[in-house]
């Protein structure tokens, strides 16, 4: 039968905190959220899970599967895509434009910066309308992905953004969404810090004041409608002594261009001065060595798939204890890669700070017949 054992680790994992978590700002806004993108935190947040009108905030979604496409190799940045009526029509009550028109043909690379940088609504149509044939398998696309990453409150009617019945998105989804995007497309997230775009001879500047404010801070996406109120999702790294830590910051619902901004800057610096990100083990680090059962070698060795970091209050990083949780006993084949275990980090109180999927770091083979039948009598007494 098998049992989960576990075991605090002696050496490399004996850190441990006291204080309760900072005070974050008073921010105005109608709901919020920042994650620590370098240990998966959420430091704060207030009605993260309330569904609002996302508006242009949208738009990460659509950027997230016309990257997917070009990761595919069923669109390229060169490739040249005509401009529907539909797309064309987007200038009707004067929204968010890139001013394409139907007798261009723009580049996929040029309607992704007017996409990301000038918030157009045309170039959006004519980008979904390039990978899904129509705006409708577009959006449903959008809405595969939402449900393959468990978004409870996030359901898309359309790709641009404007209000409408039941297309909806929460704080806590559009952080998934922009993270999901900067860690799975790293090769395109530079579109998101280009400060102004110029095309067809119409110059226009990125909405996201941050980028002009704050050297850190390099994407990503604004968003207003008269439902949605002014939104923002930002995200900056900054150097620390044991590496570069990002952090991502969504607003939603603030009463002006100048205060998306100016929220979003309290909570990135809020975040960056409070909270430490403590590496705990690297990559491919053996965490720990443990008994295989039935296996051409002895023992296996488990570590994490990436570097370990944890958040916690600045200055508390001293005393975190951790401990491996696994099941016993573990019986070859075993794969590199497979998860056997969890990492818990906790405080000396016993509160968990993180989890950790723990992974074979080195493929274990199963033994031959004799040592799997002398494994099985050794077992069967135990």
């Amino acid at each position: 039968m098998k049992r989960l054992i576990a075991f605090v680790l002696a050496a490399a994992g004996a850190f441990s905190v006291h204080a309760q978590a900072p005070q974050p700002p008073e921010i105005a806004a109608r709901s919020f959220l920042l994650l620590d993108m370098t240990s998966n935190k959420v430091l704060t947040e207030r009605d993260a899970d309330t569904p609002n009108d996302p508006a242009s905030l949208t738009k990460l979604m659509t950027a997230y599967v016309v990257f997917g496409a070009l990761r595919d190799k069923r669109l390229t940045l060169d490739q040249t895509l005509t401009i529907s009526k539909r797309a064309w029509d987007e200038r009707k009550g004067d929204p968010s434009l890139m001013f394409i028109d139907t007798t261009m043909t723009p580049k996929v690379d040029e309607l992704l910066r007017g996409m990301i940088i000038q918030s157009g609504n045309d170039a959006s149509v004519a980008l979904a309308e390039g990978v899904g044939g129509t705006v409708e398998q577009f959006v449903a696309m959008m809405n595969r992905q939402a449900q393959a990453w468990g978004l409870k409150n996030t359901e898309f009617k359309n790709v641009t953004g404007m209000t409408e019945p039941g297309h909806r998105s929460s704080a806590r989804d559009l952080s998934v969404i922009g993270s999901n995007l900067i860690r799975d497309f790293p090769e395109f997230y530079a579109y998101y810090s280009q400060r102004d775009f110029t095309f067809n001879k119409i110059r226009q500047d990125n909405r996201n004041l941050l980028l002009r404010r704050d050297p850190s801070v390099d994407g990503m996406k604004t968003g207003y409608t008269e439902a949605a109120g002014y939104c923002l999702v930002a995200s900056a790294q900054r150097e620390f002594p044991n590496g570069k830590r990002r952090l991502l910051s969504v607003v939603m619902g603030t009463a002006s261009k100048e205060a998306r901004a100016s929220e979003s800057q309290k909570l990135l610096n809020w975040g960056y001065s409070a909270f430490d990100a403590v590496r705990l083990f690297e990559g491919g680090q053996a965490i720990s060595t443990v008994p295989v059962w039935k296996g051409a070698v002895r023992e296996a060795k488990l570590g994490a798939s990436g570097p370990v970091f944890v958040a916690v209050p600045r200055g508390e990083g001293a005393k975190l204890q951790t401990k491996v949780e696994r099941t016993d006993p573990l019986v070859a084949p075993l794969s590199k890669g497979q998860r056997v275990g969890t990492l818990k980090v906790t405080t000396a109180t016993g509160a968990v700070v993180a989890e950790v999927p723990l992974v074979v770091q080195e493929e274990v083979a199963m033994a031959g017949i004799f040592g799997r039948a002398w494994d099985a009598i050794r077992l069967w007494i135990k």
